[in-house]
């Protein structure tokens, strides 16, 4: 993998979907967010032929090596936030699911969240919510209990069902806060917990117009934990 080449066009199309949204061309910015979506999800949630950067992380996690550590981030930019700076690789697809479950269907949809105990049971998940706060020790007996299998699965559906919403969005939507009763339901549904680890995520979504998820929770987010699951990959190789 080209991982300097990848990279950079991620950015420059994230660069240029953040200046279309400051815009009114609904077919420009409805184009460029499901590009984007799909330069950083596993090709089989767009269709693309080509390999991502999340089939790059996926296909070594599949290889069974789902707890392996790696860094959370690349920064420290939330991690005094976090219950630790390293995480299993799986921890990072659960993460970023589960993220993008509750913020592209409560928030943006104000529907149902993909996620429910029939999805926990088959996962294996000890928890529902995202993760934030869970401290190392907790991290190994969590990561040493997920079915990577059904993860996939979940993460397929999630990608797919993110794509939906995404392509119905209005523009009076996407420039729109959301109310703060959906907010809440992501605490009332279990998608957080009351640790401030974890709590705080409530506070930064409800700060975001949708077109704003659409720039973090939906896209630049998986770029925060991706690259990584990437440079230990290499680093292996």
């Amino acid at each position: 993998m080209d991982k300097e080449t990848m990279f950079s066009s991620i950015n420059a199309k994230y660069d240029e979907l953040k200046s279309a949204i400051e815009g009114d061309d609904l077919i420009k910015i409805r184009d460029l967010t499901l590009e984007l979506h799909a330069m950083v999800h596993p090709a089989e949630i767009s269709g693309r032929e080509e390999k991502t950067i999340a089939d790059f992380v996926l296909d070594y996690m599949m290889q069974g090596n789902q707890n392996e550590f790696v860094q959370r981030e690349p920064w420290d930019t939330d991690l005094k936030y976090a219950g630790s700076k390293t995480v299993p690789i799986c921890w990072q697809f659960w993460h970023t699911y589960r993220i993008e479950d509750l913020v592209s269907n409560i928030l943006m949809e104000n529907g149902k969240q993909i996620f429910n105990e029939v999805w926990k049971n088959r996962i294996g998940s000890s928890i529902s919510d995202t993760g934030n706060a869970l401290e190392p020790d907790e991290l190994v007996s969590w990561g040493k209990q997920i079915n990577v299998e059904a993860l996939r699965e979940y993460m397929m559906e999630v990608g797919k069902n993110t794509r939906r919403i995404l392509s119905e969005l209005t523009l009076e939507q996407i420039k729109s806060m959301v109310p703060e009763e959906w907010v809440m339901r992501i605490l009332e549904e279990g998608g957080v917990t009351t640790d401030f680890r974890s709590v705080w995520l409530l506070v930064f979504w409800g700060r975001l117009t949708i077109g704003g998820m659409i720039l973090t929770p939906l896209t630049s987010h998986h770029m925060m934990h991706l690259p990584t699951c990437v440079d230990r990959i290499i680093e292996k190789e």
